[in-house]
């Protein structure tokens, strides 16, 4: 049933023997990614392609104001994100996203942060991260969870996307909703013969840039023939700017991190890719660490994995890590030869365009939640012998038991409750806490009444 790859490696050896360790099993598996890599882009290339821009919508608006402000270096930025996906790729074999902070985003925006503090921030989270995949912790964090509440993370992240187009939508002319709507139409036609939606709308969208005349708010023209190489430089943060980056925006980050970026990621890609080893958690942490360890210092954007992207990429066609390797190579280009002219491009791209992509990967990762009570489920199987009987299987593994209708409810009512404070408050811990309480209260309710119906978690 187990369809993660295994941490038991990662259980008895000091820190770096398990650095050591994983690197050496993701070694004896890389020909085999490989392979899979290219026999997925030669069987459906505009696939791979299309699928690789899907997290747009999530991407542009951060990445361009993140720019305007000052906090990054976009060059470094292309870069490093570039190198990220290509590692990614080659490393895992599907398209594992490679997407802003947003927390620290949010407030680096908000509060106008310098590099030195956003860089603060992200190297603050690519530690603690480090450190719980490190040690173990964040594995053992994973099995203490239940899966409703893990389901509700994701389900609320993609309505949570796909409401976020409300606040980037800013058009008043009535042809503009139209041309919206026209976008998402095409986007969720699921009846006709898969087609590379993505890439047809990144096309227009170029074809919109190129042709749409540069008004006094756009981007400098003169902008356009800049084709400057990379100058890398380093930046090392002063304490006070550690600390603020730290205090004001990587604390709020660590949470969404743990809870979307690892551990949602690592179940939503097993749900995505049922037939593929899926990355464990303690590899996703480490990945984390190690691609913010190195780009944060060059003032590049602290990035992370998100089940949205995933799930985004999915959406559009992306099945391997050909797809990110594309990505990448394009990101590495752009940012090694041609970083003042991506400026432009990410600058004037149709709105209507990014929220199309934007609210179509949210309702991809939306629809997970309902295998909730299925055996698309981690921990629910059919009873080999008895067609048709589900079981509820503990996470640790330590029993079965039918699932009643009434457990059915109560998972549903865990999940949902998670959905609805995450929402509300706009905040990946709260909902956990509020699902955690919720999933508590049920199972002290079946001990006070003495019950001996299933417990959601044994």
């Amino acid at each position: 049933m187990e369809r993660h790859q295994s941490d038991d490696f990662f259980s008895r050896e000091k820190p770096f023997e398990r650095v050591r360790n994983y690197y050496r099993q993701t070694k004896q598996d890389l020909w085999k990614v490989q392979k899979y890599n290219f026999r997925t882009v030669c069987k459906q290339p505009l696939a791979e392609i299309s699928g690789s821009f899907g997290d747009l919508g999530t991407l542009l608006p951060i990445l361009i104001a993140l720019t305007i402000n000052g906090t990054l270096d976009l060059a470094s930025t292309l870069v490093f994100s570039g190198l990220a996906n290509i590692l990614t790729g080659v490393m895992y074999g599907i398209p594992l996203p490679v997407q802003p902070m947003k927390a620290i985003a949010a407030v680096a925006i908000v509060r106008n942060f310098s590099p030195a503090e956003n860089a603060s921030a992200g190297l603050f989270v690519a530690g603690a991260i480090g450190f719980l995949s490190l040690t173990g912790l964040i594995k053992w964090f994973t099995d203490w969870i239940p899966i409703p509440v893990v389901k509700g993370i994701q389900v609320g992240t993609g309505l949570a996307l796909a409401m976020s187009v409300g606040n980037l939508l800013h058009i008043t002319v009535l042809n503009g909703f139209i041309y919206f709507f026209l976008c998402l139409g095409v986007i969720l036609t699921t009846h006709a013969q898969r087609m590379p939606y993505a890439l047809i709308l990144l096309i227009i969208g170029i074809l919109a840039v190129l042709f749409t005349p540069v008004t006094d708010d756009s981007v400098a023209s003169e902008n356009w023939h800049y084709f400057e190489l990379w100058h890398p430089h380093t930046l090392v943060p002063s304490p006070s700017a550690f600390a603020k980056g730290t205090l004001e925006a990587g604390i709020g980050q660590l949470p969404l991190t743990t809870l979307n970026s690892v551990i949602a990621v690592s179940f939503l890609a097993a749900d995505l890719f049922p037939d593929l080893s899926s990355p464990s958690t303690t590899s996703l942490g480490i990945s984390v660490m190690a691609i913010n360890l190195v780009g944060c210092w060059f003032g590049a954007m602290p990035v992370c994995h998100g089940s949205g992207g995933l799930a985004a990429q999915y959406r559009f066609g992306a099945r391997s890590g050909a797809s990110i390797i594309f990505l990448g190579l394009l990101k590495l280009i752009l940012g090694l030869f041609a970083h003042n002219l991506a400026k432009v491009l990410f600058a004037r791209f149709p709105s209507t365009i990014l929220c199309a992509l934007l609210m179509a990967a949210g309702i991809e990762l939306g629809q997970v939640g309902q295998t909730l009570n299925t055996n698309g489920a981690r921990d629910i199987v059919h009873e080999e012998g008895e067609a048709g009987t589900m079981l509820y299987v503990t996470s640790k593994g330590q029993g079965v038991s039918e699932l009643t209708n009434d457990l059915t409810k109560r998972r549903w009512t865990v999940m949902l409750v998670t959905v609805v404070f995450l929402l509300t408050f706009k905040n990946d811990a709260v909902g956990f806490l509020a699902g955690m309480t919720c999933h508590w209260s049920l199972l002290l309710l079946d001990r006070w009444q003495g019950s001996n119906r299933i417990r959601l978690l044994d």
